[in-house]
C-alpha cells in the first residue's frame, strides 16, 4: 500500500557540483518525531556524513508545485549541531537566509543535527495550517536540511517518521520496518522522491482503494477531525473511481507505482491543494463527504491535483525543471503547468461526475465572467500573471480586479477549450485535445520520472496532432493584452456567456461556503460575510462613488446591512427604481454614497448558441471506454 518513487531525471537544467570535502550521493538519515504535532510541534534529528573543513547545509527554499521561494524556514527552530562528540558551532550565511555554514573539526565524519519545526499557524502550502490536535500533514521540506551544491536527486535518505499512539498514516513512501508508535522507518529514496512524497497521519484515519482488481493501486487516504467524517458515500467512492478511470483514457499511460490522495478533512487547517507525482496534498472542509455544498465547493480539487502527475510532475516546464531547490524557478509556462491542469481538471471532473454536468457549465460560467469583470488585463498580458506568480501568490486579494491575480488558471480554460474546438473542428471529429495529452503525457507505465518541456515543444505536439499556425494563436492569447478573455473556444463548442436575475447552484455554494456577497457584476462589489468590501469593479457604480477595499457597508436604503437587504434594493433599483442608498464606514467615518446603478441582480450562466452542435457536451461527456 506505501510504496515508495523512484524519480528518474531526464534532461535537468544545469549542473550542480558537488561541494568540496563531499562525495555525491552520500546518504543522511532523517528522524521526525511527530508526536507532538497536536500541539504544533515536530522534532527532527538529521545526520549527514561530512568531510573536515567548512561544510554548508541549507533548508529548501525553492518548492515545486508552490513555483516560489516559500520554504517556511522562519518556523525552523532551535539548532543544535554535534560531531565528535562536541558541539559544533553555526552561522547562517548573511545574504542567503537559507544557507547554513559549520566549521568541521579534523577526524569529524559525520554532524548530527537537531532542531524543531513550529507547524504554522497561518500562511500558504507547506506554510499552511497543517495540523489539528487529531492530525497532521508532514511536509518533509519542512524539516530537512541537505548539502549546499548538490543535486536532491543524488542525496539519499532514510526517514523515519513517529506519530502519537493509535494513530495510522498514508504515503507513497515505501515502509521498511518499524511501527507508527516507535517509529516507522521508511525504504532509502532521493532527497527528490521524500520531499515529493508527504505524510498524512491521524486519530481518524481511514484508506479506501479507488480501483480495487486494477493496477497500479490508487488509494483516498484521509484523516478528519472527526469518525463521521470518513463515511463516504457510495455515489461519492463510485464518482471518484470513474475519476481514475477517465484519468487512464485521457492519457493512456500511469506514472506512478500507486497513487495516494491524501486528504486532511477539517475546519482547522489551511485549504488547498498540492500536488506530488504519487500523491496530492489535499486540504479540504471537514464535511466534504457528508454535506453536498461542501463536496461541490471542493469538486475540482482531486481531479486537478491528480492531472498534475501527468501535467506537471511527469512533464514540466524546463524552467520548473531545477536541480535543487534552491536554484530559482522559471513560471512562464504556468499557463500550462497549472492552466492546461485546471482545463483538464474541470473535464475530467465532468466526465466522472465528480461534478455534474450543469455544476461543470456554471463553474464555466463564473470563471468567464470574474476575468471579464477585472480591469487587471488591460495593462498586463496573461503571461505575466505567471511570470509574477510568485509574487501573486502571496498578493492581498484587495483591488484583485485592478491587478490581475494568478489568472493563468482559469483564463487558461478557454485557452484550450479553444484549441479544442480547433483541433476536432480541422480533423472533422477524428481528433481532439485528448490526443494531444496521448502524445505529449505517454510514455511508459509504472515509473515516475521527469521530462521537461519548452514552449516550442507544446507547439510541436500540438501540430503533430493537427496543423494549424498554434504559435500564433498562443502568442496572441497569452503575450498579447487583450481586454476581454478569450471566450471563442466557449463559443465554437456552441454556448456563451450570458446573464441571470438569480445565483446559480454553484455560485450559491461558493458564496455560502465562502461567507462572501458576489455583487460584481451589478454594483460591482465583493463583500465579505459581515458587509466588509474585499474588491471593487473599476468603472462600476461603486467605485464611481468613491468605494474601496477596506470599507464596510453598514446599511442598504435605511436598512442595517444583510446581504439580503443589498440584493432587495440592487434589485429596486432596476429600470426606474430609486438609486441604491449605502451607508459606509472607513476606520471611524462614516458617510452616505448612491449607486447609479439601475440594470438590477446580474449573475453569470453559460446560454446555448442556436443552431449549433453542442460540442461542450461532448467534451464533458464520459470517455472511459473509447470515443471523443
Amino acid at each position: 500500500m506505501r510504496r515508495f518513487g523512484v524519480w528518474i531525471a531526464c534532461g535537468m537544467l544545469g549542473l550542480v557540483l558537488a561541494a568540496p570535502g563531499r562525495a555525491a550521493g552520500t546518504a543522511m538519515t532523517l528522524a521526525v518525531d511527530a508526536t507532538e504535532a497536536p500541539r504544533g510541534l515536530l522534532h527532527a534529528r538529521l545526520t549527514v556524513p561530512v568531510a573536515a573543513g567548512r561544510v554548508t547545509l541549507v533548508y529548501p527554499k525553492w518548492l515545486p508545485g508552490e513555483h516560489g521561494p516559500t520554504g517556511p524556514i522562519t518556523d525552523l527552530v532551535g539548532f543544535a549541531f554535534a560531531g565528535g562528540g562536541h558541539a559544533l558551532a553555526w552561522a547562517r550565511d548573511t545574504v542567503d537566509m537559507y544557507a547554513f555554514h559549520i566549521t568541521v573539526p579534523a577526524g569529524v565524519t559525520e554532524i548530527a543535527a537537531s532542531y524543531d519545526f513550529l507547524l504554522p499557524a497561518g500562511g500558504r502550502f507547506s506554510s499552511g495550517v497543517s495540523s489539528t490536535p487529531n492530525l497532521v500533514l508532514v511536509s518533509w521540506n519542512q524539516v530537512v536540511l541537505y548539502p549546499a551544491g548538490e543535486r536532491s536527486d543524488d542525496v539519499r535518505v532514510t526517514a523515519s517518521l513517529k506519530i502519537p499512539a493509535i494513530w495510522d498514516f498514508g504515503t507513497p513512501l515505501e515502509i521498511g520496518h518499524g511501527s507508527p508508535s516507535a517509529g516507522v522507518v521508511f525504504k532509502t529514496v532521493s532527497l527528490t522522491t521524500l520531499v515529493d512524497s508527504p505524510v498524512l497521519a491521524g486519530r481518524y484515519f481511514r484508506s479506501v482503494r479507488l480501483n480495487p482488481g486494477e493496477g497500479p493501486p490508487v488509494y483516498l487516504d484521509m484523516a478528519a477531525d472527526s469518525r463521521e467524517a470518513l463515511e463516504i458515500k457510495p455515489d461519492q467512492q463510485a464518482a471518484l473511481s470513474r475519476l481514475v478511470g477517465e484519468a487512464h483514457t485521457l492519457f493512456g499511460v500511469r506514472h506512478y507505482r500507486d497513487y495516494h490522495f491524501l486528504c486532511t478533512l477539517s475546519d482547522h487547517t489551511a485549504h488547498f491543494g498540492l500536488e506530488h507525482h504519487e500523491s496530492s496534498d489535499d486540504r479540504m472542509s471537514e464535511r466534504w463527504l457528508i454535506d453536498k455544498d461542501v463536496w461541490i465547493q471542493h469538486s475540482n480539487l482531486l481531479p486537478h491535483e491528480y492531472t498534475h502527475s501527468w501535467n506537471g510532475k511527469f512533464r514540466r516546464p524546463a524552467g520548473l525543471a531545477t536541480p535543487d531547490y534552491q536554484q530559482p524557478m522559471r513560471d512562464e509556462l504556468l499557463w500550462v503547468y497549472e492552466g492546461l491542469t485546471q482545463y483538464l481538471g474541470t473535464v475530467l471532473g465532468a466526465r466522472s461526475g465528480v461534478r455534474d454536468a450543469a455544476t461543470s457549465r456554471d463553474a464555466v460560467a463564473y470563471a468567464a465572467a470574474n476575468l471579464d469583470m477585472h480591469r487587471g488585463r488591460e495593462w498586463r498580458p496573461l503571461l505575466d500573471t505567471a511570470v509574477a506568480a510568485q509574487l501573486l501568490y502571496q498578493a492581498s486579494d484587495a483591488w484583485q480586479a485592478m491587478r490581475r491575480g494568478t489568472d493563468f488558471y482559469n483564463e487558461s480554460i478557454f485557452i484550450w477549450l479553444e484549441a479544442d474546438a480547433i483541433i476536432r473542428k480541422a480533423s472533422g471529429g477524428q481528433r481532439s485535445l485528448d490526443d494531444f495529452c496521448k502524445t505529449f503525457h505517454g510514455g511508459e507505465d509504472g515509473r515516475p520520472m521527469l521530462k521537461p518541456y519548452t514552449f516550442d515543444d507544446v507547439v510541436a505536439t500540438l501540430n503533430a496532432v493537427q496543423p494549424h499556425d498554434w504559435r500564433a494563436f498562443l502568442d496572441a492569447r497569452v503575450s498579447s493584452i487583450q481586454p476581454h478573455p478569450p471566450l471563442g473556444g466557449l463559443e465554437a463548442c456552441g454556448w456563451k456567456l450570458g446573464w441571470a436575475d438569480s445565483l446559480s447552484a454553484f455560485e450559491k455554494v461558493l458564496e455560502d461556503q465562502g461567507k462572501h456577497t458576489d455583487m460584481q457584476y451589478s454594483i460591482g462589489l465583493l463583500l465579505g460575510e459581515d458587509g466588509m468590501i474585499e474588491d471593487v469593479i473599476p468603472g462600476s457604480s461603486a467605485a464611481r462613488a468613491g468605494l474601496g477595499p477596506g470599507m464596510k457597508v453598514v446599511a442598504a436604503n435605511g436598512r442595517a446591512y444583510t446581504a439580503k437587504m443589498l440584493r432587495a434594493a440592487v434589485k429596486a433599483a432596476k429600470g426606474a427604481g430609486p438609486a441604491v442608498e449605502l451607508i459606509v464606514v472607513h476606520d471611524d467615518f462614516f458617510r452616505t454614497v448612491r449607486l447609479d446603478e439601475h440594470g438590477g441582480l446580474r449573475y453569470p450562466m453559460l446560454v446555448r448558441i442556436p443552431g449549433t452542435p453542442d460540442l461542450l457536451s461532448s467534451v464533458f461527456a464520459p470517455h472511459a471506454g473509447g470515443g471523443h
